[in-house]
């Protein structure tokens, strides 16, 4: 790879802002034109416990740092991290992540931020996730190819 373009997944933006962009346009339109999707009963307990099951995401952030390498997807990897939540899911922080965003709009119990959800896991798919499988394929070869036929990508 060149100097000015170092070898990197190059994901279209950060997953984080993937994810907060539309949820937030979510909720701020749904405070203008509430659309609710469940009965609030139901919103008070589903929203919260998928919140709960967003942090999944951390252990993977921890895993990253004891691997020594940086968890965000727009710095170089230096080591390919299969421990903790990664021998089940080779994403992770993206199960924790869309499991936040599912629990926050339930929680607000908001249909808008849903809608946008599909859209949010096709951007992931295409633009993040497919980027950093070849990346890491170049990267570290056989060692990923033998990862990823055994762990699943999502769960």
């Amino acid at each position: 790879m060149s100097a000015d373009r170092p070898d990197i997944a190059h994901v279209v933006a950060p997953p984080p802002l993937i994810y907060a962009v539309p949820l937030a346009a979510g909720l701020v339109l749904h405070h203008f034109l509430p659309q609710t999707v469940i009965a609030p009963t139901w919103a008070r307990i589903v929203g919260p416990a998928l919140v709960l099951l967003g942090f999944f995401g951390l252990p993977a952030v921890i895993a990253f740092f004891r691997a020594g390498t940086p968890p965000q997807p727009w710095r170089p990897s230096t080591a390919l991290v299969t421990t903790g939540p990664y021998r089940l899911s080779r994403n992770p922080m993206y199960v924790g992540f869309t499991l936040f965003y599912a629990g926050i709009s339930l929680w607000v119990n908001s249909l808008w931020p849903l809608l946008a959800l599909p859209i949010v896991l096709v951007i992931m798919q295409r633009g993040v996730i497919a980027r950093e499988e070849a990346y890491l394929e170049r990267l570290f070869g056989d060692d990923y190819r033998a990862y990823r036929a055994r762990v699943r990508r999502w769960v």
